[in-house]
């Protein structure tokens, strides 16, 4: 499993899905736009602070991002 790459999904399916903009979620999870664009993109691996950050940002609980992440690993979602 490519964990970068499905988290990244994850995040971006959650971000989609509340409508911010990655600028949006940066401001929110106090990073760098660029970064959480390479996340997304699965080009980037987050450091733990960093992916609480994001599930912060987007008003989720860490454990339904990673959850997330799982379903689209195995395709169902």
């Amino acid at each position: 499993m490519d964990l970068a790459k499905h988290f990244g999904a994850a995040v971006r399916r959650h971000r989609e899905l509340l409508r911010l903009s990655q600028e949006e979620l940066a401001h929110r999870a106090g990073l760098d736009r660029s970064y959480v664009g390479r996340i997304e993109r699965g080009e980037q691996n987050a450091t733990l602070e960093s992916a609480q950050r994001l599930a912060d940002g987007i008003g989720s609980d860490l454990d339904v991002i990673f959850a997330t992440a799982r379903d689209i690993a195995r395709g169902q979602a």
